[in-house]
């Protein structure tokens, strides 16, 4: 009898296994060769069972009856009705009152001997939605809390959710400003207190997905991250970095967004393919006599750019020193037009002569490349865009502007000075693109808190080159090096009022 019950059992996980394809695969129905337990594909086969006892068991002559070794009985029209078991994997109708049930008997808290086994949870932003990132390490994490479980360990998933700075302000913003008002209007107090309301009302979505995921996490000891002992961590260990020499303020290029009147790291900001215009004109020399006469006559280098607006902000001439082109106008001297700014012809090898004109106006206040020549070069940087993108005071008909409005009121200008060369149309570039509002990055200099993360990169680096860290497989290596071997101090601060505070 007790063979005949595995072979019951087998044949009741064969149907399950049928009917949970159903929902994917389609009607694929499988056989049992009983003797082995093995699923094989055999037809459009169905499986009938056996009446049960109430004890779950079968009697010797109906299971002899209902089970052979070498073929499957077929199933009337009517054989949901005959066996019980629904043609399809109805997951609605009972997951969520088990999990319910699971959650209610508090079979996710921690309970047994031994030693304990815990896992973090790294928590999802409180405005978000499920993802397949999300599914993935529910999946994994979930597969690690119940294994240690059903072994006997004490086990604790600690669950909780981010309080997502960024998204959670942005969000709030709109809702406020769709009420005819604005965040500024409504002061810090209140806005906060708006935002907390917001996260109650609106911020459980995602753990709510999760529950549905089946995820085994200890929801009793949910956490928030701007909970008080959670801000008191973040002090703790910012603090502690400090001491380390691996925080710091300084003054560096950033990547800024204007529509969020913030700071970004690099990871919130995509770069994209956008088709633009790449404009040509010619900058004015002046070429000088002796040292202390400037010749009345002007002469120019042509220049090609994706961003005129930003020649307000230019305080050098770039040529490549290989160049036999322009050679020679190394140590002259150009005139930013409108601004009639007095800037130096430079050389430097990051120029390439076979972009463009093979000149590059240096704007260290508005673009990375350039900040890193203004660097070795120990050039001035200038700044000409307030934190809302448009043109600082001091720049005549142009202040005020925003920066896309000054591109093409400056090129107008260019065109009636008779500086203007041509437009290149249609002209493919990589434009960054804020993750959050959706608008242009505007690279600035300013000043803000950063990680070092060179010398925590250096350690990473080593340990996969002493072989103590194995990349799986080999060919991801190079990656891992061009990541950590190029990779830059991280931003960290960021000018919002929902957040923490950095102490």
């Amino acid at each position: 009898e007790d063979h005949r019950l595995t072979e019951m059992r087998l044949h009741r996980r064969a149907a399950s296994t049928m009917a949970l394809l159903s929902t994917t695969r389609g009607a694929l129905a499988f056989s049992c060769a009983s003797r082995r337990g093995v699923l094989k594909p055999r037809g459009r086969s169905r499986l009938s069972f056996p009446p049960q006892t109430r004890r779950g068991r079968v009697s010797r002559a109906t299971t002899s009856q209902a089970v052979t070794t070498d073929s499957v009985t077929q199933q009337p029209p009517n054989a949901e009705e005959a066996s019980g078991l629904p043609s399809r994997y109805e997951f609605k109708s009972f997951e969520e009152s088990l999990y319910r049930w699971w959650e209610d008997e508090g079979m996710f808290e921690p309970r047994g001997d031994g030693e304990a086994y815990t896992i973090p949870m790294p928590p999802p932003n409180v405005t978000g939605r499920l993802h397949l990132g999300h599914a993935t390490f529910v999946a994994l994490q979930d597969i690690l809390a119940r294994f240690h479980r059903m072994r006997g360990r004490p086990t604790l998933w600690l669950p909780g959710t981010d309080h997502a700075g960024i998204a959670t302000q942005l969000l709030v913003e709109r809702a406020v400003e769709s009420q005819g008002s604005s965040r500024l209007e409504l002061g810090r107090e209140a806005f906060l207190e708006r935002t907390w309301r917001w996260k109650e009302e609106n911020g459980g979505a995602i753990t709510a997905q999760m529950r549905r995921l089946g995820a085994s996490a200890d929801w009793s000891r949910e956490r928030f991250t701007l909970e008080p002992a959670m801000s008191n961590a973040v002090t703790e260990a910012f603090v502690r970095l400090y001491d380390k020499g691996l925080v710091y303020r300084g003054t560096r290029m950033v990547n800024w967004s204007p529509k969020l009147l913030t700071a970004v790291s690099d990871l919130e900001v995509d770069t994209v393919d956008r088709t633009g215009k790449l404009y040509y004109f010619n900058y004015p020399l002046l070429l000088l006599v002796d040292d202390d006469e400037e010749d009345s006559r002007l002469r120019c280098l042509p220049v090609a750019t994706t961003r005129p607006e930003t020649i307000l902000g230019d305080v050098a001439i770039c040529v490549n020193p290989g160049d036999e082109r322009y050679g020679r106008y190394v140590g002259e001297f150009a005139e930013v037009p409108f601004v009639k700014r007095k800037i130096p012809v430079i050389a430097d090898e990051y120029v390439d002569p076979e972009f463009g004109t093979g000149v590059l106006k240096i704007t260290p206040g508005h673009d990375h490349n350039d900040y890193d020549i203004g660097k070795r070069h120990d050039l001035e940087v200038i700044s000409i865009f307030e934190p809302d993108a448009s043109v600082k005071e001091g720049y005549g008909k142009f202040s005020g502007m925003d920066r896309f409005e000054c591109r093409e009121a400056l090129w107008a200008d260019l065109e009636a000075e008779g500086l203007a060369v041509r437009v290149e149309e249609n002209y493919a570039q990589r434009v960054p693109i804020s993750q959050r509002g959706g608008e242009v990055i505007e690279p600035m200099v300013s000043t803000q808190w950063f990680v070092n993360a060179t010398e925590m990169a250096e350690k990473a680096a080593d340990a996969v080159r002493r072989n103590e860290v194995k990349i799986v497989p080999p060919r991801f290596e190079k990656d891992w090096f061009n990541w950590l071997d190029n990779i830059q101090d991280w931003c960290v601060s960021r000018q919002l009022w929902w957040g923490h505070q950095i102490p």
